[in-house]
């Protein structure tokens, strides 16, 4: 039974001006917080989140929901911003701690090549903010085995068809793949897989949390009934956020137009 999860990433600010998290909340990425449903944590200058694996739509939307809410009621006065990126000055950073200016943890993969992401450039003043899902059922120890990589490439590869080029839809900052989120990033993991493609954006909309998780699902079912996406079309599309293509004048893009603008 496969399951559905996610770890997003959210900035924080006042008067809707971005301040650094770096000590706003306990937990970081090797021991995050727990709390109900989830865990916090704090993630450089962001904060980040992380839902218990869900089995259903509705239980996805209740965690995503319950662990934010959390999240919100420890950081006082200050608000998330919903900005999947963020310049800062030096004045915004001062006091904050070295480490914490560190992009990554660990290497994410293409899907199309399977060869190692290039490392984001850590010196740019900007910072962005993911919204990763998470797809376990498929665990093993041995994540860089043949069989496990593959699976996680090719669950990605579909990915991008069924969530990915949607994204372009609702996130409309095209400058956080400067650093991060090119089309079939992913990381092998124990539980699964993380498909990292996608920025913060569809957190704030219950209606984009329906539609990400339902289009996850899709993904993995055309994925186990034997469909493989190998083409690069859709990596195009992402890569370059070809709004215009024909691949999104489908009733997925108009049922996130109507979400959007109604």
């Amino acid at each position: 039974m496969f399951t559905i999860g996610a770890d997003p990433e959210i900035f924080v600010g006042k008067g809707g001006k971005f301040v650094s998290a770096h000590d706003m909340v306990k937990g970081d990425k090797i021991n995050p917080f727990p709390v109900e449903d989830g865990a916090v944590q704090v993630d450089g200058m962001a904060l980040e989140f992380n839902i218990d694996p869900a089995i259903s739509e509705e239980d996805f939307i209740r965690k995503i929901d319950k662990v934010m809410s959390q999240l919100k009621g420890m950081i006082g006065d200050y608000d998330f911003l919903h900005g999947c990126s963020v310049f800062f000055t030096k004045d915004d950073v001062v006091g904050v701690p070295v480490k914490n200016f560190e992009l990554g943890c660990s290497a994410d993969y293409n899907a199309y090549t399977l060869s190692e992401n290039p490392v984001p450039n850590s010196s740019l003043n900007m910072r962005t903010a993911g919204g990763h899902i998470h797809i376990g059922g498929f665990e093993s120890d041995k994540i860089y085995r043949p069989e496990h990589f593959k699976l996680s490439a090719g669950l990605a590869r579909a990915m991008d068809k069924y969530v990915g080029i949607y994204s372009l839809l609702w996130d409309m900052d095209d400058r956080r793949r400067e650093l991060y989120g090119k089309a079939g990033a992913f990381r092998p993991k124990k539980y699964g897989m993380e498909y990292r493609t996608m920025s913060n954006a569809w957190i704030f909309s219950k209606d984009l949390v329906s539609f990400v998780y339902k289009q996850t699902q899709k993904a993995v079912e055309s994925y186990v009934d034997g469909e493989r996406v190998d083409e690069g079309i859709y990596q195009d599309i992402i890569n370059s956020s070809d709004r215009s293509h024909p691949l999104l004048k489908t009733k997925e893009s108009n049922m996130v137009r109507e979400m959007m603008y109604g």
